[in-house]
């Protein structure tokens, strides 16, 4: 059997890592809604994202992803492909990395389950389109639900955009 390599120790909060943290989420659509956790931990405290977290030693990102959701919203989800990839670096400050963060987000489809917070998130809700605009939502949330969905995005006369949710 294959030896685990060595990997630089990661604190389990994620603070001030030795290289990246690779990490992922699950964008979640039921009923023209977005799945959306309040995130009750740094980095991002308090603002409203999509659900997802850390990626454990040999899981694939689907697995992860699913892991994931149903620790922080009680929910059962499909994994799908990716869709989004982005950094959060967080510096504190005296400047050093205090998160750096790979984030890949894959689309996924609502199996089943009753909406419950847990893990880190502090609240947990279906979001709709309109109701978006007037949360603190995470700039990277924003930028992949309007670019890629369309989601929450006016039209000229006001009116949300219809979602493609696939």
């Amino acid at each position: 059997m294959p030896k685990t390599p060595d990997f630089p120790a990661v604190p389990t909060d994620g603070r001030y890592p030795e290289c990246p943290v690779v990490a992922v989420g699950a964008v979640v659509f039921n009923e023209e809604r977005v799945l959306l956790v309040r995130r009750g931990q740094p980095p991002s405290h308090d603002l409203w994202a999509i659900p997802g977290g850390k990626v454990r030693l040999g899981e694939t990102l689907q697995a992860a992803a699913e892991r994931e959701i149903l620790e922080e919203t009680g929910l059962t989800v499909r994994a799908r492909p990716p869709v989004y990839t982005f950094d959060l670096i967080e510096h504190d400050a005296q400047g050093r990395i205090r998160f750096h963060y790979v984030i890949v987000d894959l689309v996924a489809d609502y199996v089943a389950g009753t909406i419950s917070a847990g893990d880190d998130a502090r609240e947990v809700r279906w979001i709709g389109p309109d109701e978006i605009r007037q949360l603190k939502v995470s700039p990277q949330t924003i930028d992949l639900l309007q670019r890629k969905y369309g989601f929450g995005r006016p039209r000229a006369d006001g009116s949300p955009v219809s979602n493609m949710f696939r």
